[in-house]
């Protein structure tokens, strides 16, 4: 029976690997529901990351908490709450230790299903939040390719474990024409938009433009010339949810030929939002609230049909 894997990476203000795990079931198990018996297999592959940030972020506040003036800032629940946990996993995965575990985590979690796969399998990527950037940046980012990272024991490494997870994708690496396809991208909450400004005043080691079009390109042909579906599902109330819709040609050029793109609202209820319920919105119903969300749910089993 052919199986339908599902890459899924988590964002930030994920501690837990039992529960993100339990969250990643609960919601495959609606979409199985959801698409009744189609001859497929659905299989998670859950990348948990989180943990890894848990000490240095404490130590962090630990050192704003004994600053003498710390109490008379304002918001400092939601500095060390929201900003932080947003700020400080970005700049820990950028950072070589953590990034090098975060990328030893896909080894461990993700290489060794991919690298089985066989070919009437599927590839579904399901990101939420940073976990966006991170995925794309492993498997897109030109910084990867810089031959100079050899030079250390410890980066070559983690060049090495980018390159076999590249490998094991059909339409990149080094034998673009063999690997796993992917048959489609799931976006949830995504900042992707806010790191396009890495490469808007030219090349960049961050830039993502030129292996995602190649990938895309690949895919176009394999597919017979159909476009690669992606959704990018924004609660209106979620602070890090930025469209992508219109940002393609920008990133793509041509090859957004190849990617049929959708911006999806995922709450339609159209409720007002002010500065003092934005960080209940952005801690609780907006930026968690894609896992539980009926429109995620119905798009990603229409995908996986």
């Amino acid at each position: 029976m052919a199986t339908d894997y599902v890459l899924v990476v988590h964002g930030v203000k994920h501690r837990r690997a039992d529960e993100f795990n339990r969250m990643v079931e609960a919601l495959l198990q609606r979409v199985g529901q959801t698409i009744g018996l189609n001859g497929r297999t659905i299989k998670p592959i859950p990348i948990f990351w989180g943990d890894l940030n848990v000490q240095p972020q404490a130590t962090l506040r630990q050192g704003l908490e004994a600053s003498p003036q710390w109490r008379k800032l304002w918001m400092t629940d939601f500095r060390v709450s929201e900003v932080i946990e947003f700020a400080g996993d970005a700049a820990l995965y950028l950072s070589r230790h953590v990034g090098a575990q975060v990328v030893q985590r896909f080894q461990q979690m993700a290489l060794p299903a991919l690298q089985s796969a066989q070919p009437d399998d599927r590839l579904h990527l399901v990101t939420h939040s940073l976990g966006s950037v991170i995925l794309f940046d492993l498997l897109f980012a030109a910084r990867w390719d810089d031959p100079s990272l050899d030079n250390d024991a410890s980066t070559r490494q983690t060049r090495q474990i980018v390159k076999q997870l590249r490998n094991a994708l059909f339409g990149l690496g080094q034998t673009p024409g063999q690997g796993l396809p992917i048959a489609s991208v799931h976006t949830l909450g995504s900042p992707i938009a806010l790191f396009s400004l890495l490469s808007v005043t030219g090349d960049s080691t961050h830039d993502l433009t030129k292996d995602l079009r190649s990938l895309l390109q690949t895919l176009y042909h394999q597919r017979g010339k159909k476009s690669l579906p992606w959704y990018n599902y924004m609660h209106p109330g979620d602070p890090l949810a930025y469209p992508l819709q219109g940002l393609m040609p920008h990133l793509m050029g041509n090859a957004q030929l190849y990617v049929h793109l959708k911006d999806v609202i995922t709450e339609h209820r159209g409720l007002p939002i002010t500065v003092g319920r934005l960080p209940l919105l952005w801690g609780g119903d907006a930026h968690g609230s894609y896992w539980k969300s009926d429109t995620v749910v119905k798009t990603l089993a229409d995908a996986l049909r």
